[in-house]
């Protein structure tokens, strides 16, 4: 029997800066269903990186920050004559963005001794600058999809 359809829902864009991509991210960062929680504290990280930061307009920060961190290749685990490979494959635009904002909130989650809206923001401008941890767990992604490329003609 086949699968049901994966629909996918439309995501209004929020209502400060009129973009889908922030709302998406906000939706990432909610716990337990906590939405102006989380807005605030988004909101809080790009009025730091705005005032701080030299006039820097926070969502070209943003945008940066998520395009930076989007990986381009993964591995995949593939089952061949009783052995497992870790096949490398391209990702696609949907799971690019999904990987990239996931790794940013579990790099600013993971430091300790701030406010979580200044642990966002400095995360998101090391990021734009391609450092920090997001940045890092990208390119141990490319490495790994990188020493198993001789796996890739076993791709689906």
């Amino acid at each position: 029997m086949r699968r049901k359809r994966n629909v996918k829902r439309d995501i209004e864009p929020d209502f400060r800066y009129n973009n889908t991509l922030v709302a998406k991210f906000t939706n990432h960062l909610m716990k337990e269903g906590k939405k102006s929680v989380a807005q605030k504290v988004l909101y809080g990280a790009f009025d730091y990186i705005e005032k701080n930061n030299k006039g820097k307009d926070a969502l070209e920060v943003f945008d940066l920050a998520i395009k930076n961190t989007s990986p381009l290749v993964e591995v995949r685990s593939r089952r061949i004559g009783g052995a497992r490979y870790q096949v490398p494959r391209e990702v696609r635009g949907e799971r690019k963005i999904a990987l990239a904002m996931r790794w940013i909130l579990k790099a600013a989650r993971g430091r300790t001794g701030k406010p979580m809206y200044l642990r966002l923001a400095e995360e998101l401008l090391n990021a734009s600058k391609n450092e920090g941890e997001a940045v890092k767990k990208k390119q141990e992604v490319h490495k790994i999809a990188d020493a198993n490329k001789a796996f890739a003609h076993f791709g689906w």
